[in-house]
């Protein structure tokens, strides 16, 4: 049924799984001797199943965190300004962050985020996303682990949705436009 609304697939399950793993044994490799604790924020709704999927794979003591922030709304394209829709619920001064994301689009959001973390103090911050679209990107960011860099197309399943729908795909899919149009 979901499946007839895909054009075509672009990461498989199988492929997102070796990403993931991949993605994992470098930031275990990157923090192994880290004496401070490490705090992964996942930035819902989005980068709830990569997050899950991800912090698995960190064979390292992780403390667990998501934060709702948007400057979607409803829509398919920024609105440019950030409203943060739930806030972390611990202190992250003098921690390791990773912030773990599913995408980053035009960086809109992920720019304002970076700054408002960095002014709560933390020992370092660092961004994880599985995709990056850089022709969409309209603001500067930097990202310390990228899964894949992805065309501008539409993108559905493993988190990411339309409408909040197809987000339980287990793959990674284009949706005819005809269904957003």
């Amino acid at each position: 049924m979901m499946n007839d609304d895909i054009e075509k697939v672009v990461y498989s399950e199988e492929q997102l799984q070796a990403k993931v793993a991949e993605l994992g044994r470098q930031i275990t490799e990157d923090y192994k001797d880290a004496k401070e604790e490490i705090y992964c924020v996942g930035i819902l709704k989005g980068a709830v199943t990569f997050y899950t999927d991800l912090v698995r794979q960190i064979d390292l003591p992780v403390h667990f965190d998501f934060m709702i922030a948007s400057s979607y709304g409803n829509g398919t394209s920024t609105t440019g300004s950030v409203k943060i829709l739930k806030d972390l619920d611990y202190d992250i001064e003098g921690k390791h962050l990773i912030i773990i994301e599913d995408i980053i689009d035009s960086g809109t959001t992920m720019n304002y985020l970076m700054k408002y973390f960095r002014e709560r103090k933390p020992k370092s911050v660092k961004l994880c996303s599985l995709l990056s679209k850089p022709s969409r990107r309209t603001v500067d960011v930097d990202i310390d682990y990228c899964g894949f860099e992805v065309p501008d197309e539409f993108l559905v399943g493993y988190g990411l949705d339309y409408a909040e729908v197809y987000r339980n795909l287990p793959y990674i899919g284009v949706l005819k436009p005809e269904i957003y149009a």
